[in-house]
């Protein structure tokens, strides 16, 4: 019996299917092992950058089975993704179920013919892959870990900062800055609804924009009072030059604009596809496509559209790295139009294969027209409009959602009269520079060279969880946390959130990647000046606040100037006089309420006194001296459920809100840690003995341990 070892389970059924009896294919479900919480135990620095790895809690049970598995294996095939993180995977799996030599098989595509060909051609793990991700990891959490501890003493504890979403972030509040900085004009536009001879109507534009009112005035009332004429007419051919095959990254940005996809949801979406074997690997820079790829293309642009809109073509890679990936993101098999088991994947698979069969077909041959009117006996500007039609759609029949808006001109001709039937004027003001969306982002990074296809998404998904942008529709908005982070890492740490640095170091990982740079050496090289720096910051003054208040807003206790200062979910007014006073207005000026003495003392630290104070979900109380005592009164702020605690046996279970909404835990939080998601029933599981909780529609009851074949039943039940 021959092992094959996967990472999804969806990818071990694919491959299960083509190889047979012979073969066993189970998945280790992602990474079996990582770097601990804790830092200080997580990398032995002094020994060479040395990651001490855990093995995931919850990955035993894979472990053991895999382990079971390898023993009885005549041979091990580590058949995980063909990048990095893939390679990772492998070696990791081979130090946990102590594999000798292991047989390493990589593949871009789960199709029949690709997993048979490359178990014709194992080979060994590749190290130099595995060091360059085991550097960039390392790399990340020595950095974050840094920068955050820092951030933490001297802005606001629970900040972070990370080595790549620090330069993405910082690009974001660039333009942020552009904005308020941005001083808008006003401008005016006039329109002119015309009829032709006839009886067309035309709507033109005045070519000019008046800056004044008086100007628009003097322009719509000439317009309004003399004879109008066709004054030109200008036709020009262009052509629609179609664009090369998917890589991540543009994957990505189209998902984003033409389905509404976050970056997140297209990776998901095109991960299920990959194991489905419908498209190929989905992490890639290249733009290439394989011989077999394009004979295939061929054949179907021949059936689908005829052999005269064939036009083969091969792409340059622009990015450095794309040595890890041979081909772009493309269908399997190019003569399925559509593919996948959801609504999101069928509409993702259509968008690739537009995208792929577009590629190797004909120019799309457009014909624009600009008529320009004259106003007689008028000095004032012309106005005119532009049209366009599609002459040949050439490689928009198979993308016809990339073609836009088409505006078909009426036939007129030179000297033809022209009848107004209405000028309109409107002021304006001139626009900032929009904000980011995430394609637009993605698409700034990648031509900075900043992050690689496998960190898009995370970049976009991390500076969202921290807190630090806002989505609103598809525009990132960054918060009053996020510049405040922003602004302190871009003071005292220009370098390092620096476009240059940040692409820099990712070039030296790919160098390590190819073997053309040392493990140790490159941690080194930027991790003793880091230090340095991060050290010589320790003596800085600590931002206390961000800047004065309106003038309108004094101190409601004792009037007094006021500044801005940051709280956990945005800025609110503090008074200038702070501890001496203890004014406070939320952002829009209302008054906070002071903490209300209870005349109790603190119970935990003894030096403090109770009050009640207002929180993010209602009156609370807690210790004076927080946040040095994080005493807080339970009963005072949650509901209890009456079901005691089976851990400590003392507390019991109350619901709390956190960042996921609601959930359940013991009173006596954080001595006992005891948590469960639903509100538990009080009845114990008669499987594991653990505490039962509410269930969904089809289930009433179940455990609340996730490992329990309790917890699902109907599971259970099969």
């Amino acid at each position: 019996m021959k092992l094959v070892i996967v990472e999804s389970p969806a990818k071990a059924k694919t491959i299960e299917k083509y190889l047979g009896e012979g073969f066993t294919v189970r998945a280790s479900v992602g990474h079996v092992r990582d770097l601990p919480k804790s830092n200080k135990k997580a990398i032995d620095v002094k020994a060479g950058f040395v990651p001490n790895y855990e093995v995931v809690t919850q990955k035993q049970d894979v472990i053991a089975d895999l382990t079971k598995l390898a023993k009885k294996a005549d041979e091990v095939i580590l058949a995980t993704d063909p990048d990095r993180e893939g390679e990772a995977i492998a070696w990791h799996l081979k130090e946990v179920l102590g594999l000798k030599k292991p047989k390493r098989i990589v593949f871009h595509e789960i199709t029949k013919d690709a997993v048979q060909e490359a178990l014709k051609n194992p080979r060994a793990i590749d190290e130099h892959l595995r060091e360059a991700q085991e550097a960039r990891r390392v790399l990340d959490r020595l950095v974050g870990y840094d920068l955050s501890g820092l951030i933490w003493k001297k802005v606001r504890y629970g900040l972070s900062a990370g080595r790549v979403q620090s330069p993405a972030l910082r690009i974001l509040m660039e333009r942020e800055r552009e904005i308020r900085a941005f001083v808008p004009e006003k401008f005016w536009v006039l329109t002119a609804d015309t009829k032709t001879k006839n009886g067309d109507a035309i709507t033109f534009t005045c070519t000019e924009e008046p800056k004044t009112e008086k100007d628009a005035t003097a322009i719509k009332k000439a317009a309004e009072q003399h004879d109008w004429k066709i004054a030109e007419i200008k036709e020009s051919a262009a052509r629609r030059t179609t664009r090369a095959p998917f890589t991540t990254s543009t994957l990505q940005q189209a998902a984003s604009s033409r389905l509404g996809y976050a970056p997140s949801r297209t990776m998901g979406i095109a991960q299920k596809l990959y194991e489905g074997g419908f498209i190929t690997y989905m992490r890639t820079d290249s733009t290439n496509l394989s011989n077999q790829a394009v004979t295939q293309i061929e054949r179907v642009i021949e059936s689908e559209y005829g052999k005269d809109h064939v036009a083969l073509r091969q792409y340059k890679t622009k990015s450095k790295s794309a040595q890890e990936a041979h081909e772009a993101i493309r269908p399997t098999d190019i003569s399925k139009l559509s593919a996948g088991r959801t609504d999101e994947q069928k509409r993702l698979y259509s968008l690739i294969w537009a995208r792929t069969v577009a590629s190797q077909m004909i120019d799309a041959e457009i014909a624009r027209t600009k008529v320009t009117a004259t106003v007689a006996d008028a000095n004032i500007p012309d106005f005119a409009v532009t049209g366009s039609r599609i002459i040949k759609e050439g490689w928009l029949r198979a993308d016809p959602a990339a073609r836009g808006e088409d505006v078909e001109l009426p036939k007129v001709a030179e000297n033809e009269p022209l009848t107004v039937l209405n000028v309109e004027s409107v002021g304006k003001e001139t626009q900032p520079p929009p904000r980011y969306t995430e394609a637009r982002l993605i698409k700034e990074l990648e031509k900075r060279g900043i992050g690689r296809p496998s960190t898009y998404a995370a970049i976009m998904r991390t500076l969202a969880d921290r807190g630090y942008v806002t989505k609103e529709g598809r525009t990132l908005t960054p918060t009053d946390t996020g510049d405040v982070v922003s602004s302190f890492l871009e003071e005292h740490f220009t370098e390092y959130v620096s476009d240059t640095f940040t692409a820099e170091m990712e070039d030296e990982l790919d160098e390590l990647a190819e073997g053309k740079r040392q493990y140790v050496k490159t941690l080194k090289d930027f991790y003793t000046p880091f230090t340095k720096v991060v050290a010589s910051k320790e003596d800085i003054p600590k931002l206390t606040n961000l800047g004065p208040v309106p003038e309108e807003f004094k101190c409601p206790e004792c009037g007094g100037a006021m500044v801005y200062k940051l709280a956990k979910h945005g800025k609110f007014m503090s008074c200038a006089k702070f501890p001496e006073c203890h004014g406070a207005r939320k952002e829009d000026g209302n008054i906070i309420e002071p903490p209300k003495e209870l005349g109790e003392p603190c119970p935990k630290c003894r030096d403090g006194k109770l009050v009640e104070r207002e929180g993010r979900f209602g009156m609370f109380i807690s210790c004076d001296r927080y946040p040095k005592c994080k005493y807080i009164k339970q009963d005072a702020l949650l509901n209890s459920t009456g079901v005691k605690c089976t851990e400590c046996k003392d507390g019991e279970l109350v619901e709390r809100h956190g960042r996921f909404g609601p959930f359940f835990s013991c009173s006596n939080y954080p001595d006992c840690k005891l948590a469960i998601k639903a509100r538990p029933t009080g009845n114990l599981c008669k499987l594991c003995g653990k505490l039962m909780m509410d269930g969904t529609k089809t289930i009433p009851e179940r455990c609340s341990d996730k490992t329990c074949p309790n917890h699902n039943p109907h599971k259970l039940e099969k």
